[in-house]
């Protein structure tokens, strides 16, 4: 069986959100620090131009995207549950919620001028400059686009009371009842974002009952890891075989079949294509087959929702 190999970098709020799903699975995993900005030459040979962070590696599969590394995750190690029986709809739709609304808000809250001269104090200005471009070209060619900082402080105080609402009901102390799942993991990575500034952690900290139930998501930790370099990840990929594909009896909506050749990208930010074979096709995966001159064989896993399927 091969290793979870996590592809991240310390400050990235998604990454955050893997490492604690790590934690929350009290999983053991190899640590590869990718750069925070392009180009990344090792990330790409794995995933052929996925640029966003995290990517987990599994020997020769990788997967794009938390939500689907959440669901990957859950094949892993079945209990504790990120999904619990009976609130799969409840907790991936609140999550969603997080990764997009909230994240929004949180990103526009980071990136005003005062928060990012705290977080970037002891940077020298050209790397501030390369981020920020950096993070401009991420956002370009999606549907989204930047929430201004105005209306970002406008709505703060309403997006912080529907979370305190949902904390105060009698059935538990977590967002979905008695324990934590990947609705609260998927909040908590936006607002520990937050907190890594002097200028926005008062954004979270002002709110008692949310601290209280931040501090014991982020309890969870992020299991047991040691480091490993990403040109020994391109290694391990082209030595190993990829898993078998799942099996589902399922048609594609827009007719595509297994064996054509398509493109794979986000709809949001980060639109850069993934070419390849279409290998599988399911109502929430879709698993792409690539071959790369440093890492072999590869098959590239991608969520359904929030990506696009296109023929090359």
């Amino acid at each position: 069986m091969h290793e979870l190999i996590l592809h991240h970098y310390p400050a990235s709020p998604f990454a955050e959100k893997a490492r604690l799903m790590l934690g929350f699975k009290q999983l053991s995993w190899r640590s590869v620090i990718i750069p925070p900005v392009m180009p990344k030459p090792d990330l790409t040979a794995l995933t052929g131009g996925y640029r966003r962070t995290p990517v987990l590696q599994i020997g020769a599969d990788v997967y794009c995207d938390t939500a689907l590394i959440a669901r990957r995750l859950e094949a892993e190690k079945v209990t504790p549950a990120l999904l619990p029986e009976g609130l799969e709809f409840a907790a991936s739709t609140l999550a969603q919620w997080a990764d997009s609304a909230l994240f929004l808000h949180a990103v526009s809250l980071m990136f005003q001028p005062e928060s990012l001269a705290a977080r970037f104090a002891k940077a020298p200005p050209e790397l501030v400059q390369t981020f920020s471009k950096d993070r401009a070209a991420l956002f370009s060619g999606g549907t989204v686009s930047r929430i201004p900082t105005e209306v970002a402080k406008h709505q703060w105080p309403t997006l912080m009371a529907r979370l305190e609402q949902q904390l105060a009901r009698e059935e538990g102390e977590f967002l979905l009842g008695a324990a934590p799942c990947i609705a609260d993991i998927a909040v908590a990575h936006c607002l520990w974002f937050l907190r890594s500034t002097p200028v926005t952690a008062p954004l979270v900290d002002a709110y008692p009952e949310i601290r209280a139930w931040l501090d014991k998501v982020l309890a969870a930790g992020h299991g047991s890891f040691t480091e490993l370099s990403s040109g020994e990840a391109v290694e391990i990929a082209r030595a190993a075989e990829p898993a078998a594909l799942p099996e589902e009896d399922f048609e594609d909506p827009n007719g595509f079949a297994v064996g054509e050749q398509v493109a794979i990208a986000a709809t949001d930010y980060g639109v850069e294509p993934v070419e390849g074979q279409l290998l599988f096709a399911g109502a929430e995966e879709l698993v792409l087959r690539r071959e790369d001159a440093r890492a072999g064989v590869l098959h590239v896993h991608f969520p359904r929702f929030g990506f696009r399927l296109d023929k090359r």
